[in-house]
């Protein structure tokens, strides 16, 4: 992306095709680096303000401290961009934690547990947690 940027740098005729919006988009992988463009997305540029939105609160902290690096590199690759300060907004909701579903009757939709014959043993689906109930039910009644 690197080698695009420069690119793009050289060839007058390209900026006046592209938006300033669509020109950062083309350039701020290489003005910032692979592992921070990952983690941000959305890069647009509102009156003379660089707005881009991060990950979470600890992508926004860390790129505070680095917004004046982050400005004079987006300067130096697109000199007639008119860039005076950044913001950095939290955009992309981190994945949330699942829980996690068995495989036997979660998958399928059907209960684990029946209550429909007089038998507690013969209510259960699953056939090692039936052994298992059968095993401790004789335990507790010997």
């Amino acid at each position: 992306m690197e080698r695009a940027a420069r690119v793009f740098r050289k060839a007058k005729q390209s900026r006046s095709l592209l938006t300033d919006d669509q020109t950062l988009k083309v350039v701020w992988p290489a003005a910032v680096g692979r592992a921070i463009a990952n983690h941000t997305s959305h890069v647009r540029l509102v009156r003379k303000t660089l707005v881009v939105d991060v990950e979470d609160v600890m992508w926004q902290r860390q790129l505070r401290t680095l917004e004046p690096q982050i400005i004079e590199r987006v300067k130096t690759l697109i000199p007639d961009l008119a860039v005076a300060d950044m913001e950095f907004r939290i955009g992309i909701p981190r994945r949330q934690a699942q829980r996690a579903t068995s495989s036997s009757g979660a998958a399928t939709g059907a209960p684990l547990f029946t209550a429909a014959s007089g038998d507690e043993a013969d209510s259960i689906q699953d056939p090692g947690l039936k052994k298992v109930f059968e095993i401790s039910r004789r335990k507790a009644t010997a």
